[in-house]
C-alpha cells in the first residue's frame, strides 16, 4: 500500500461536472493498492495518515482535526524501468483495491477524521493548492 501525502489549502474532486469531495486546510491523499495488502495493512495506513506529523507546528489530522480527501491512485504502483510505457502489474485489480480503499476510508473515520473521497472506477478530475509544499510517500 502506498499513500503520497500533500498539505493543501484546498482539494476537490469532480466527477461529471460533479464536486464529489472537497475540503480546505487539510491533507490530499492519493493511495495505491497492490495485490498484497490486506485489512490490517488498511488500518495501518489510516493510523499513519491521520498520526502523520506534516502540519504546521509538526501536528497532525489527528491534532488538529485537518480534514482528509482520499483518492484511489493505482498508477503509483506504475512500474517505468523498462521503455516508455508503464506497467501496472503492481497494482490490485478494482475487485481486490476498492475494498480495501474502503477499509483505509473507514478506519480514519472510526478514529475521528473528516474525510471526503474520490468516486472509484470513474475519471476524476483532482485540483488542489498544496500549502508549503509538503508531500511524502508512505510506502507499508
Amino acid at each position: 500500500m502506498r499513500a503520497v501525502v500533500q498539505t493543501v489549502e484546498r482539494a476537490s474532486v469532480t466527477v461529471d461536472g460533479e464536486v464529489v469531495g472537497a475540503i480546505t486546510d487539510g491533507l490530499l491523499v492519493l493511495l495505491g493498492i497492490t495485490h498484497t495488502d490486506t485489512p490490517e495493512l488498511a488500518r495501518t495506513m489510516a493510523r499513519k495518515v491521520h498520526e502523520l506529523r506534516i502540519l504546521d507546528g509538526e501536528r497532525s489530522a489527528a491534532d488538529t482535526g485537518a480534514p482528509i480527501l482520499l483518492v484511489s491512485q493505482f498508477t503509483l504502483y506504475g512500474d517505468t524501468r523498462k521503455g516508455r510505457r508503464p506497467s501496472w502489474l503492481a497494482a490490485a485489480p478494482a475487485e481486490v483495491a476498492e475494498p480495501l480503499v474502503t477499509a483505509v476510508v473507514e478506519a480514519l473515520r472510526a478514529r475521528g477524521a473528516t474525510v471526503e473521497t474520490g468516486r472509484f472506477r470513474t475519471h476524476m478530475l483532482v485540483e488542489s493548492t498544496n500549502t508549503g509544499p509538503r508531500t511524502l510517500l508512505l510506502d507499508l
